[in-house]
């Protein structure tokens, strides 16, 4: 089988060059063929020279974008790259920090033994973040349950048989969220269990503002799931307590109109013509090896 790792970085080359060679010391017993796509996000840091001999890897390309776009389009472009352009089979995303674990790739495509035509996800059992953050995840995984009906406990870290590429190439909720787009076009999805990393090096770049951003672009996939709900609540909350109506139980009513106007807000990042158009931010493509 014919494997591409699709990589998106920036600013963050040596912990993408260690991933590189964590990944070929894992797969160097596995008889198929890997090959990988790195996507750099227009990254400001001078790239540093490969040194290091990975002899697993069939290949290593590296994708230059003229313009930053974020981890998500970077995502979404080189999945559009990857079905135009390359033989594969199945393209196995990861984070280029080490958060996605290589010795976990064995598993997924252990699973192909049994599931050779959906995708294979990453679901997150164990976090190795601060307890702020894991708290806020906590809290994503319920609001984005309790408004869309969809338990979505996996990232980016995938394995994704040539035709669900396709359809998510095709799927303008990719743009912006590769979890929420993936939980969209399938519901038929296998999982092994997976544990996030420590970063290589250097702390977390995700801010609260951009962990923010994130938990809504997933929600807003969804945003019909979240209207109706929204509204049945609400309809639900203002039967029970009509009669007794004070200023403090207004809260719950503004906070559901937020959700409801931040999701419809956010939804406006997907976006399937600049999707199509995502080729023409490629400034060059740098071929390692």
């Amino acid at each position: 089988m014919k494997i591409k790792i699709l990589i998106p970085v920036f600013n963050d080359w040596q912990s993408v060059f260690k991933l590189l060679e964590n990944i070929n010391s894992e797969v160097s017993n596995l008889d198929h063929e890997f090959s990988v796509i790195i996507v750099n996000d227009a990254s400001t840091e001078t790239k540093p020279e490969l040194t290091v001999n990975l002899e697993k890897l069939n290949s290593i390309k590296i994708i230059n974008m003229k313009e930053n776009r974020g981890h998500a389009r970077c995502n979404a472009t080189g999945l559009k790259h990857i079905f135009h352009n390359e033989e594969f089979d199945y393209v196995i995303p990861m984070d280029g920090d080490g958060e996605d674990r290589p010795e976990e790739i064995t598993q997924l495509l252990d699973n192909l033994n049994y599931h050779t035509d959906i995708p294979i996800v990453g679901e997150r059992v164990k976090r190795s973040e601060a307890i702020f953050f894991k708290f806020c995840y906590f809290f994503h995984k319920i609001i984005t349950y309790t408004f869309t009906g969809q338990s979505i406990k996996y990232g980016n870290f995938t394995c994704l048989p040539k035709s669900i590429v396709e359809k998510m190439i095709n799927e303008k909720a990719t743009w912006s969220s590769f979890s929420g787009s993936l939980a969209k076009i399938t519901k038929d999805r296998a999982a092994i269990p997976s544990e996030r990393g420590t970063r290589y090096f250097g702390p977390s770049k995700m801010s609260f503002k951009n962990l923010l951003i994130h938990s809504l672009s997933i929600v807003s996939v969804f945003k019909i799931n979240v209207l109706i709900r929204s509204i049945l609540f609400l309809l639900v909350y203002i039967f029970l307590v009509y009669q007794k109506l004070t200023l403090i139980m207004f809260i719950p009513i503004f906070l559901i109109l937020i959700l409801i106007f931040s999701v419809f807000t956010v939804s406006k990042r997907e976006n399937l013509s600049e999707l199509n158009n995502s080729l023409s931010n490629i400034l060059n493509i740098h071929i390692v090896k």
